[in-house]
């Protein structure tokens, strides 16, 4: 049963909604630029009612860091920092990841947030020194703050200890935030089990560029068949899709397996392509699993920068993430932005929202590389399906996008904000 408050992204005011009075001034609190993220501050700052500033932990992704996921050194090829206001925080202690909970050590907060003279503090999680020391400083400044996170229940098992704590710090969590903005359903559910059903919180669905996919994708799209003779692709056979980080959790090996399946006959290739997009841990295992198999039906792709994946997702029939745990994936965002099927476990957190099983993909449970195969199979037999299938992933992700964020956004001040109050 949905409830009330939370706004939903089909339902609710578009961004065309105007805060009353003057321009509102934000905050924003954030580990370090996000290439997901940039396109979103650039539309907020286009916003005649809001005045953001963004304040980074750290610089890591835009001097470049090791991915430790992608195992590799990664300088994201789109810009992060253009189109809206921002400062790096001081810090020590910086590191290549800057979501560890001491890593770096920032200072200056509580003067920013005095002199930026800031309606609402708004930060994205709550698992780093920096995020408390927001809290606690818009507290002494009588600055609300609005908590925007990723978790869900599901994503993994905690230690009995670790949910302990959580729930002891509910508490001092309700009196530090002033609400929260849930990205998805299970965000929801997550932050209501935490926080209590009356806890005011109100919907910003994890979205993504939309257009810069589609628009890309289409653009590649009359390269297809060169780019399938450059990665030495039977043509005509359909293309299955991975692309992500290679690691445990991630459960490509399950992918692999239930592609091997497709096999007619023993030592027979399946008919179709699979993809393998990203590095890391498990590369070298996966490699050694296709070798062992003798298939020449799987391609390893390696790490993929921003702008080269829209080519891929426009020469790809379908995507796959088998993951163990997600907390959200939008990876799926953009493969149904251009409109691709798409084939996920239920332990990936964006299928509650996205993925209707049987109208714009399949579902599976994690581990059940039968139904997978069977998934897979249909999929590759049937190119009706996987058009209408992509079709409807394409219509409902339209609802998904930054206006539907910066609406929900808009409606957190409203709840929070004093002045806009009275």
């Amino acid at each position: 049963m949905m409830h009330p408050a939370i706004l939903q992204p089909d339902t609710e005011s578009r961004s065309s909604h105007l805060l009353p009075g003057e321009p509102v001034r934000v905050a924003y609190f954030v580990s370090h630029p996000i290439q997901y993220q940039a396109p979103l501050l650039r539309s907020i700052a286009q916003q005649p009612d809001i005045h953001l500033t963004t304040f980074f932990s750290s610089d890591s992704s835009v001097r470049g860091y090791l991915d430790k996921g992608f195992g590799v050194r990664v300088q994201w090829d789109v810009p992060l920092l253009e189109g809206y206001k921002y400062e790096f925080l001081p810090r020590i202690r910086d590191t290549d990841n800057p979501t560890q909970f001491a890593k770096p050590i920032n200072w200056g907060i509580f003067k920013r947030l005095r002199r930026g003279r800031f309606d609402a503090a708004w930060v994205f999680g709550y698992d780093r020194l920096l995020c408390f020391q927001v809290f606690f400083a818009a507290k002494a400044l009588g600055i609300p703050v609005i908590l925007q996170g990723e978790s869900n229940l599901g994503s993994r098992k905690r230690p009995l200890l670790v949910r302990a704590a959580k729930r002891a710090m509910t508490p001092v969590m309700k009196s530090l935030v002033d609400c929260v903005v849930p990205i998805g359903k299970l965000n929801e559910a997550y932050w209501r089990f935490y926080l209590g059903d009356s806890f005011p919180m109100f919907r910003m669905p994890y979205s993504i560029d939309n257009e810069f996919f589609r628009q890309r994708a289409l653009a590649a799209a009359p390269h297809r068949e060169q780019l399938r003779r450059e990665l030495g692709l039977e043509p005509g056979r359909p293309i299955v899709l991975y692309a992500s980080k290679l690691q445990t959790r991630k459960r490509c090996i399950d992918l692999v397996e239930a592609f091997l399946r497709l096999s007619p006959a023993p030592g027979v290739d399946p008919n179709a392509h699979l993809l393998i997009v990203g590095d890391g841990e498990e590369r070298a295992n996966l490699e050694a699993r296709v070798r062992d198999s003798g298939t020449t039906s799987i391609r390893f792709l390696g790490f993929r920068n921003q702008t080269e994946l829209p080519a891929i997702y426009d020469l790809c029939d379908l995507f796959v993430l088998p993951s163990i745990h997600e907390t959200w994936g939008l990876i799926v965002n953009e493969l149904m932005s251009v409109g691709k099927p798409v084939i996920v476990t239920n332990r990936v957190g964006c299928q509650p929202d996205l993925v209707q099983d049987g109208l714009n993909g399949f579902v599976f449970a994690v581990g059940d590389i039968e139904k997978l195969s069977a998934c897979l199979r249909r999929l590759i037999e049937d190119k009706a399906l996987r058009e209408s299938m992509g079709e409807n992933g394409r219509r409902l992700i339209q609802r998904y996008t930054y206006d539907e964020d910066i609406s929900g956004l808009r409606n957190a001040l409203r709840s929070c904000v004093r002045r806009l109050a009275s």
